[in-house]
């Protein structure tokens, strides 16, 4: 699964227990009518991937939904779900030439050894 929108917020990377378990929270807005702010985790080595981005970035993140069970000290069972991320990347395309005419094809230049003589010459000033 996946999740696009535009950085809103990336928190630091938290650390918990004796065994260091590390994690990392960015949330997402989506473009849609009714925008979501959506909460996505990245865990252990996968929370570095985050460093290379910025708020307002345009990215597509790879998600998997995770759910678990716990039972609490009254005996009650509870399910919690989360959105870990696994994989980001940016959809902002590298800066382009708008409005720049394209670039033809090499074939279509003439290498300068194959002028003629007289061609030199034809100038205007």
């Amino acid at each position: 699964m996946e999740v696009e929108g535009k950085v809103k917020l990336i928190g630091e990377t938290q650390t918990f227990g004796s065994n260091g378990f590390r994690k990392r929270e960015i949330v997402v807005t989506t473009d849609e009518q009714y925008p979501q702010h959506i909460m996505v985790e990245f865990v252990q080595d996968k929370t570095e991937l985050l460093n290379n981005f910025n708020v307002g970035q345009a990215v597509k993140i790879s998600i998997n939904l995770r759910g678990r069970e716990w039972t609490n000290p009254q005996g009650e069972v509870k399910y919690f779900n989360s959105i870990q991320g696994w994989r980001i990347e940016s959809l902002q395309a590298a800066p382009s030439a708008e409005g720049m005419p394209p670039v033809p094809p090499a074939e279509a230049f003439v290498p300068a050894d194959n002028l003629n003589e007289e061609d030199h010459d034809d100038l205007p000033f």
